[in-house]
């Protein structure tokens, strides 16, 4: 008991690196606008189909204008980082310490290493004004259901969650739609909260267009920081 103890003592000095992770962050990227984060698995080669449709999805944003974030690391996440760096806007990683597994990928030009996976994820989401989430496992289902469950109870503005690949993500909607949904656990307003495309043009459309209406309704730099959940 006298050692659970003492550990527990140090957890009131975590706070300080919890806090200098959050300033790190807010300090970082309180100038990029707009940007677009893309989720994705670490563990896709560079031969594989997704890993080129993540870069041709990133450097299309890019084209469009709108800085790439994501979380640092290799598979997807380089993928998208070596797209965005392809294109003319900045490309970000926001890469997470492991002991195994993830080591940053050499196509962030902005590079903010975090150790915990909270204040990372309320980077991903304050500092985007949409999220894409390529093919993936835990991780990216784990990024998807925060900011969806976020978009549902209204804890932040609404901003567009897009899914690439329906032959990868159509059978979660089945599940959804045949479990939770049945079963009066979501509505079916709340699988309208996020787009499930193919096309890398419909992805950017949507995310364009999104934009568009907010800067319309609210000024230039509509969404820009929004609050922390």
């Amino acid at each position: 008991m006298p050692d659970a103890l003492d550990r527990r003592a140090k957890d009131t000095w975590a706070l300080f690196k919890i806090m200098a992770e959050f300033v790190e962050g807010f300090e970082t990227l309180r100038p990029v606008w707009p940007a677009v984060t893309v989720f994705g698995s670490a563990r896709v080669p560079e031969d594989h189909p997704y890993y080129r449709d993540a870069q041709r999805v990133a450097e299309a944003l890019s084209e469009a204008g709108f800085a790439v974030i994501t979380g640092g690391g290799p598979g997807i996440m380089e993928a998208a980082n070596r797209g965005a760096a392809e294109g003319p806007s900045r490309s970000i990683g926001l890469n997470i310490r492991l002991p195994f597994e993830q080591d940053a990928n050499p196509y962030s030009q902005t590079l903010v290493h975090f150790q915990y996976f909270f204040a990372r994820k309320v980077m991903f989401v304050k500092y985007s004004c949409a999220l894409v989430c390529m093919p993936g496992g835990f991780g990216t289902l784990d990024e998807i259901f925060e900011a969806l469950t976020l978009k549902q109870t209204g804890k932040i503005h609404q901003f567009p969650v897009v899914l690439y690949g329906r032959d990868f993500w159509n059978g979660l909607f089945d599940w959804l739609r045949k479990q939770p949904l049945r079963e009066r656990m979501i509505s079916d307003s709340d699988l309208e909260l996020v787009h499930l495309t193919d096309s890398v043009d419909e992805l950017v459309d949507i995310i364009q267009s999104d934009f568009a209406s907010r800067q319309e309704e609210l000024g230039p730099r509509a969404g820009e920081g929004r609050d922390m959940p």
